[in-house]
């Protein structure tokens, strides 16, 4: 077969390396984080803080929960820029607002003079943040490449409550300017990018990622959210996943989010989303969302909503346990999740009559909608002090999606994070995560037909092919410093274990750092 030949072809080639780079990557960014950790005292410790104030929170690019510290959250991630917010007092059998801005959330540049203050009262609540990611790959891949990509974005939540008086009504407006490019594009793989930041913002001074309308009813038991909003900022969401720079995970897994009906931050949908909470520790949520055609949805500025072929309509469906177990309250997240698009979509391979449509030059088949689920756990193992992610948690995870009209069939992973208080610095984040990615066979079919006919590889939703895919493999270590107030740096090792889900290239190790501010 056209895929085992690739194999012995480049297997051949493959040297021993793999051992000595991931034993230089882990040296490098612990050498970082001791250089950073020498250079900067902590902060007075806010204990919802560890990872809820600057890693995600600095980075607007980090599509987290808002407000992880109520059962309110449900796992998903209202408003979209962060998760900033420590708990707050609730009434018994209220489980609080599903919003909550982020009043407690440090700012580098303090009150503004007081102008923040003056905001808050009046229930206005503006966030600005700068996120940088600097990579590169120091062995493996096509070609040795470094970048830089980076993003300055400004958020606004207004209670309309304190406002206007308009009781339980709340407005979310997140706009971004992103630039730079992926590293991982140069060394050759399109599947796993090590900069979480890059891409889908377009070369515009202000991308609409969202701007929507969110009212509670029955106690806060019922919220009903509507306008433009990203599908994956709610539905197979966690707090978690952007504490890590790896895009396959940050801001929402892969596949779905590169699935028309389900695009994620930055890209907004026209939707509307319904969360019902039966008991202060479950709940369902349920979303309608138009599925656009194109490449970006809203235009590649986010601001063009009346897209023409729009008709076509996604309905994610999730439901979510969230338990806290024992004397310490270990908060757990149990999530599994399902969604379907009623849109037609070409199959990869076949024609109409089931053969390769390259080599019949037939009309291609189109498949009846797209399916795709997802289970999503995370569990706090030991508690290090208050806030629900305040410990050691260990997370895992699947997502599937229709392989016979997305390249990407399903994506696994399984990880642990904690923070620094055992080592005297409670606001740092130390955390390890592996990836792995099986492509569809309906993809590897096509591949191997363009192999056999001569043909070039057909790109797909993630990008340029090098070779028939089947899967990849990626190990990431990260820690994230507390370097002064509302700032982080944060070093980061991954290891790509067949970039692009080929033997084209040899396994690639990175090493990088990320840098985040909220001014």
């Amino acid at each position: 077969m056209p895929v085992l030949a690739s194999f012995a072809r480049t297997s051949s080639r493959i040297r021993s390396e793999p051992l000595r780079s991931v034993l230089m990557g882990l040296f490098s960014v612990s050498m970082l984080a001791a250089t950073v950790d020498s250079a900067q005292a902590q902060s007075d410790p806010d204990p919802n803080s560890a990872r809820n104030r600057v890693s995600r929170a600095a980075a607007l690019s980090s599509p987290a929960p808002q407000n992880s510290e109520t059962p309110a959250n449900g796992g998903s991630n209202t408003p979209i820029m962060q998760n900033t917010v420590s708990g707050f007092a609730q009434t018994e059998g209220d489980p609080g607002p599903y919003f909550s801005a982020p009043m407690g959330s440090q700012h580098f540049l303090g009150d503004w003079g007081g102008v923040q203050p003056w905001l808050l009262k009046r229930g206005i609540h503006l966030m600005a943040a700068i996120n940088e990611e600097f990579a590169g790959n120091f062995t493996g891949g096509k070609e040795r490449a470094y970048s830089d990509a980076g993003q300055f974005g400004i958020e606004l939540d207004i209670d309309w409550d304190k406002l206007a008086g308009v009781r339980n009504f709340w407005t979310h407006t997140l706009i971004v300017n992103g630039h730079g490019q992926s590293v991982s594009r140069n060394f050759g793989d399109s599947i796993a990018g090590v900069q979480q930041i890059y891409g889908a913002r377009g070369n515009v001074v202000a991308h609409m990622v969202a701007m929507y309308g969110e009212m509670s009813f029955v106690h806060n038991r019922i919220d009903v959210s509507a306008g433009w909003i990203p599908v994956g900022s709610f539905f197979a969401a966690s707090p978690l996943f952007c504490d890590f720079m790896n895009v396959a995970m940050c801001g929402n897994p892969a596949p779905n989010k590169y699935t028309e009906g389900n695009r994620d931050w930055p890209s907004g949908n026209l939707g509307a989303v319904v969360r019902a909470m039966p008991t202060m520790d479950t709940y369902i949520m349920a979303g309608l969302f138009a599925v656009s055609p194109h490449s970006y949805n809203g235009g590649i500025s986010g601001w063009s909503w009346a897209q023409s072929g729009l008709g076509k309509f996604s309905t994610p469906v999730e439901i979510g346990w969230t338990p806290k177990f024992g004397h310490n309250q270990l908060q757990g997240h149990y999530v599994i999740g399902y969604s379907y698009d009623n849109s037609r979509y070409v199959n990869l391979y076949e024609d109409i009559h089931g053969n390769s449509w390259q080599l019949t030059g037939q009309p291609r088949r189109y498949e009846a909608g797209r399916n795709s689920a997802w289970l999503i756990l995370d569990q706090m193992l030991v508690r290090n002090g208050p806030g629900n992610t305040n410990g050691l948690i260990a997370m895992a995870g699947a997502m599937y999606s229709d392989g016979k009209t997305v390249a990407m069939r399903d994506h696994e992973w399984a990880g642990l994070v904690d923070t620094g208080s055992a080592w005297g610095r409670p606001l740092d984040t130390v955390g390890a995560m592996y990836q792995h990615f099986d492509m569809s066979h309906t993809a590897a079919l096509q591949q191997e037909s363009s192999l056999a006919l001569g043909l070039p590889y057909q790109d797909n939703q993630w990008g340029a092919v090098y070779g028939p895919q089947s899967h990849e493999n990626v190990y990431e270590l990260f820690y994230s410093a507390h370097i002064a107030r509302a700032m982080a740096l944060q070093p980061d090792f991954q290891y790509i274990q067949r970039p692009s889900a080929t033997t084209t290239f040899h396994d690639a190790a990175v090493l990088g750092v990320q840098f985040t501010v909220v001014l």
